[in-house]
């Protein structure tokens, strides 16, 4: 793998600068599918054009449009960590993405569950069960890559959990064996610090260290329709607001795609990246 321009400075989404590692592109793109000449082929690529102060946006978009020359599908699951931006504005698309993971790995999961507390009503994004364990999570979503949820989510989140646990009576859901808190992007190391000492879990894009959203995704092949490149923005948009967020629902809904005025090619190749990409 060609190292120049290793350690180069570049800038992230936050503004944050780090140094440039080639074998954390290469990687990425082993994990999207390329094989390892490919990937190889690409990371020297874009590793001798850095420069210093290049975004880390530009260097993803690069390497997009590489991928996609090769194989659409390759280049849709490289695209998984931008896509979860776009299911938005609400967070509901990604509530309903999140939901189809747990689903998928065998939990009954439901959304947007209202639980009383001993003060107030609380309505938890998830709540999801398998045999003896009872997960709730709250779900932060971020249509910024910059952005982290930080200790105020953290306290705020312990806090309704402490009030539904509060809750005297049968019928209280005070059972739950998981508290989690799941975002798109990532958390301070004060929540990070703050979770293991109260006992919360958090699941974000590369965080914990094993059962990460990245490999929650790859390990479930649940994919948004945010990150399919045979539909514009437009159109992706227009399916999420009718409640069709995930790859594996399109074939589902077949009246709505055609109700997008694709032509028949555009549809055949719609339908063969789904089926590439959505295997398991």
């Amino acid at each position: 793998m060609q190292s120049k321009n290793v350690g180069t400075l570049i800038t992230k989404a936050n503004g944050e600068r780090e140094p440039f590692y080639p074998e954390k592109l290469y990687q990425s793109l082993v994990r999207s599918g390329a094989d390892p000449t490919l990937a190889n082929t690409i990371t020297s690529d874009i590793a001798s054009t850095i420069q210093e102060g290049d975004q880390t946006k530009d260097i993803y978009r690069k390497a997009f449009a590489l991928l996609r020359k090769v194989e659409r599908p390759m280049a849709a699951r490289y695209s998984v960590k931008r896509a979860l931006l776009d299911l938005g504005p609400s967070g509901y698309p990604f509530e309903d993405f999140l939901a189809e993971i747990f689903r998928v790995r065998g939990f009954l999961p439901q959304t947007r569950v209202v639980v009383q507390g001993r003060c107030v009503e609380h309505e938890l994004d998830i709540v999801a069960v398998k045999d003896d364990e009872r997960l709730a999570a709250e779900v932060k979503f971020h249509n910024n890559p910059g952005l982290k949820s930080d200790i105020k989510v953290a306290l705020y989140v312990q806090a309704r959990f402490a009030d539904i646990a509060a809750k005297s009576g049968e019928d209280s859901p005070t059972d739950y064996t998981s508290k989690v808190i799941m975002t798109n992007t990532k958390f301070t190391q004060q929540v990070e610090v703050y979770a293991a000492c109260v006992g919360l879990e958090l699941v974000s894009w590369d965080y914990p260290a094993k059962g990460n959203l990245r490999e929650l995704i790859e390990e479930t092949g649940v994919h948004p329709v945010s990150c399919l490149t045979t539909l514009s923005k437009a159109n992706k948009q227009r399916l999420m607001e009718q409640g069709i967020v995930l790859c594996r629902q399109v074939k589902e809904h077949m009246d709505e795609i055609q109700a997008l005025g694709l032509s028949n090619r555009a549809i055949d190749s719609l339908l063969g990246e789904i089926k590439q990409l959505c295997r398991k």
